[in-house]
């Protein structure tokens, strides 16, 4: 192995970094001790691998992560052949307002085949469940007992790295962590001001199915998980760990690797499986050796600006850092204090965990991004399709991230050959099907309880995303490659829906309104099934129209094409209460719990748009009243799903304390749940309960539609300001049509916008009330205007300065 000489500025660069002040836009979490809790640790990756470390003095915990990490494999028993033989009797129920009986009897026989996903327990069965790679384990050992002063823990969101540095007498220790995304592997470089001063014992193991052990100094874990019918077909996966030393002894014995009074070690860990990489083994020792043979001082350079090439297309100024506070500090003074740069922080902390939690080739985000720490993941880690996964990418395009959107894209493409069995096994239907969960496997049939299992629009909202990636790109070689998919999901609902008796309009059925419960006139009994709910006639409204558009655009001309022009007008309309909130059923129920979590009869005012303040009045004020009814609780996600909402109904104030609420401690002095659910954790991991990343991803584009909107077919900046953000500006946030928009703003008015135009758009834009002239490209326009039109061509830039009457 080669030696390589560091230099004296490498070694003592933590330690002045650790010592002295954050510079003042410094976007970082810090926090004065080790992490007590795993939602404390600072989370690293680089889309595919990842590491929690807790920053422990004597003995410090890390957990890994592999994106592909998941047991289970396809379920030869989900497709349940008996239970289109149900289905008839259950629509006929439906019709006849039996609801309950319908309930009953999809309760017993119209679910999955097999355990499903085991109501979230599913690691050893076929569903499978993603689970955690390893800990590493690293006990420390110092030449005495002196007591530890100026400790911190930080996370640079400017460079993807971590920071753990104290002091003990005169000894000042520092460690850096990065989880490389030009390198592919997992570095820990730790270092001391005194020669001979690293000393430690390094192992690694794993709850279960791992085998642990060491060869020419390199310690070694593998193992197979569960292919739910404990034959030889799990995945496999391959971790090995070096340590490259300055100095000092490296021991080993069968479990576990040492250093003896080293001057500076460098631990790298490399890992895979053989999911997505066949030759895994291969590459986790060509990704070792190269690590091995490149100097350190590269290795975190070409990290840093791989992960700048993406990270610094966005910036976000709401007033300076308040890097003095550490970050749990923050988070509590947050509720009380005006701190706007802390909700900056957040949302470029949303954009940090899409960046380090994937890549443009791998899994998507599942619940827990890319990181867990245990084999049995809440929920399974799994892809929940009534808003969870799809909330995981809501920043992707608006955020300037749009290639990161692709794993869900591909993903959901991969869905249709199980989508279309699903289809024709339950419902004898055409197309593509997905429900309520699915995993790696391609799970797409009713799960194993209809009360949350039955919801058959999954599938239809992850064609929203579809759509989006090209409104947002204008990239017609895409939409090509897209039809088919959007198409399939079309086809199943035209041939699956029936008509209901009342108004003949064609809906559903079953399905139900994600996991939110009912009363039937005069009964107190809750009922899940229902023909018709509003969330499924939104988004297959929208799967309409946007087979319609893509259709039109690529010159099209189809049965389906057909079939959805003779369709779409017989859709229920959106119906308003006589108590004057927007209806979540075909029928005005009585809700079991008005302020319930989800408030999926709200999806056509976001993530869709068709209620909009400017063109559908009425419906925005109904939406307003159910949110209203709903409340400002609920879980992680809830809170974050509820900025947008207020956002796109243009109450910035509302949208703030929502914001305010997201951003609530979820653990108190005694690392307890304190309150209902809800909230974020210390190091800013959103709390469902318990960590759901969703939330943080939600948040952040929260936030950003709070700063622009584009949905309405033109360009509106700051919709849903609040009086707390009075001055700023951001760079990089996309519009669809395929722009890029900086803004500035004083006194909650804008004085500048630059539009960057990455495709051949004509861009609309929304001029406020508040500007007297405005100059385009230094043309300057007296006239008032509501709105300008810029032809572009790609490549294009447009500058507009607004100079506003208060000026």
């Amino acid at each position: 192995m080669k030696n390589y000489f560091y230099g004296f500025l490498l070694i003592v660069l933590p330690f002045t970094l650790c010592a002295t002040k954050t510079t003042e836009n410094a976007l970082v979490l810090q926090y004065p001790s080790p992490a007590e809790i795993w939602e404390a640790t600072l989370p690293l990756g680089n889309g595919r691998i990842g590491m929690m470390p807790d920053g422990g003095i004597d003995s410090e915990h890390i957990v890994l992560n592999d994106i592909t990490m998941w047991s289970g494999s396809e379920d030869t028993e989900a497709l349940h052949p008996e239970a289109i033989h149900y289905l008839p009797e259950i629509r006929k129920l439906l019709l006849e307002g039996k609801n309950l009986e319908a309930q009953n009897m999809m309760y017993q026989h119209f679910h999955c085949g097999g355990k499903g996903s085991a109501f979230g327990q599913a690691k050893d069965t076929p569903y499978g469940c993603f689970q955690m790679l390893g800990d590493l384990h690293i006990r420390y050992s110092y030449p005495n007992n002196d007591p530890v002063n100026n400790y911190r823990r930080t996370l640079s969101l400017n460079e993807a790295v971590a920071y753990t540095c104290f002091q003990k007498g005169n000894t000042k220790y520092a460690r850096e962590y990065f989880a490389s995304f030009a390198d592919d592997i997992l570095i820990i470089r730790l270092t001391s001001n005194k020669k001979k001063g690293i000393n430690f014992e390094l192992t690694l193991s794993r709850p279960e199915r791992a085998t642990i052990s060491v060869k020419n100094n390199v310690l070694q874990m593998e193992g197979q998980l569960n292919d739910g019918f404990n034959t030889d077909k799990g995945v496999r996966y391959l971790t090995k760990v070096q340590i490259i030393n300055k100095g000092g002894t490296l021991l080993s014995d069968d479990s576990s690797i040492s250093l003896d009074k080293a001057d500076e070690a460098i631990i790298f860990i490399s890992t895979s499986t053989d999911m997505l990489d066949k030759n895994y083994r291969v590459s986790v020792d060509k990704l070792l050796a190269k690590a091995g043979e490149t100097p350190y001082k590269r290795l975190k350079k070409t990290h840093i600006n791989s992960y700048h090439t993406k990270f610094d297309r966005v910036e976000l100024n709401l007033g300076k850092q308040n890097n003095d506070l550490f970050t749990d500090e923050r988070l509590k003074d947050f509720q009380q204090s005006n701190d706007p740069s802390f909700a900056a922080l957040y949302f470029q902390f949303g954009r940090y965990l899409m960046i380090s939690g994937t890549r443009e080739n791998s899994l998507p985000l599942n619940l827990q991004g890319l990181w867990a720490n245990t084999v049995q993941t809440p929920w399974n880690g799994d892809y929940h399709l009534n808003i969870n996964v799809q909330m995981n990418y809501w920043p992707a395009e608006v955020c300037n991230l749009s290639e990161l959107h692709k794993p869900l894209l591909h993903f959901t493409q991969s869905l249709v050959s199980s989508g279309a069995a699903t289809a024709k096994t339950f419902y004898g239907a055409e197309g593509w099907v997905a429900h309520v969960i699915t995993n790696p496997w391609h799970f797409t049939a009713p799960a194993e309880h209809a009360s949350w299992g039955a919801t058959n629009t999954g599938g239809a909202w992850l064609c929203q995303h579809l759509w989006d990636h090209y409104a947002f790109t204008q990239d017609n070689v895409y939409l090509q490659t897209i039809y088919p998919t959007l198409k399939g999901a079309a086809d199943f609902f035209l041939s699956n829906m029936i008509e209901e008796p009342t108004h003949g309009w064609m809906v559903t059925a079953p399905s139900s309104s994600p996991e939110n419960a009912f009363y039937l006139p005069g009964s107190k009994v809750p009922v899940y099934v229902c023909m018709g709910p509003t969330i499924d006639v939104e988004i297959i409204r929208e799967l309409f129209d946007n087979v319609l558009k893509a259709a039109e655009i690529l010159d099209i001309r189809d049965k389906t094409v057909e079939k959805i022009k003779v369709a779409k007008p017989k859709l229920p309309p959106l119906q308003i209460s006589s108590k004057g909130y927007l209806q979540e059923w075909l029928y005005d129920y009585e809700e079991v719990d008005p302020h319930h979590r989800h408030v999926s009869h709200l999806y056509a005012l976001y993530p869709s748009n068709r209620i909009s303040p400017y063109k559908t009045p009425q419906l925005a004020e109904a939406a307003r009243k159910t949110l209203e009814r709903r409340g400002d609780g609920g879980t992680g996600w809830s809170r974050a799903w509820k900025i947008s909402f207020w956002a796109r109904l243009h109450d910035g104030n509302r949208a703030y304390k929502l914001v305010k609420n997201l951003l609530q401690p979820a653990i108190d002095k005694k690392t307890s749940m304190s309150g209902q659910g809800g909230g974020t954790y210390p190091n800013l991991f959103c709390a469902h309960p318990p960590f759901q990343i969703d939330g943080n991803f939600g948040g952040t584009a929260g936030i950003a539609e709070m700063l622009i909107q584009s949905q309405d077919g033109y360009i509106e900046l700051l919709p849903a300001l609040p009086d707390n953000w009075a001055t700023g500006s951001f760079k990089g946030l996309c519009v669809r049509g395929g722009g890029e928009v900086n803004a500035h703003w004083k006194n909650k008015q804008v004085t500048s916008i630059t539009i960057k135009s990455h495709a051949n758009h004509t861009f609309k834009i929304k001029i406020p009330s508040y500007a007297r002239t405005i100059k385009l490209n230094k043309k300057k326009f007296s006239e008032q205007k509501e709105y300008i039109s810029l032809p572009m061509k790609k490549g294009d830039i447009a500058v507009i300065v607004i100079d506003s009457f208060s000026h």
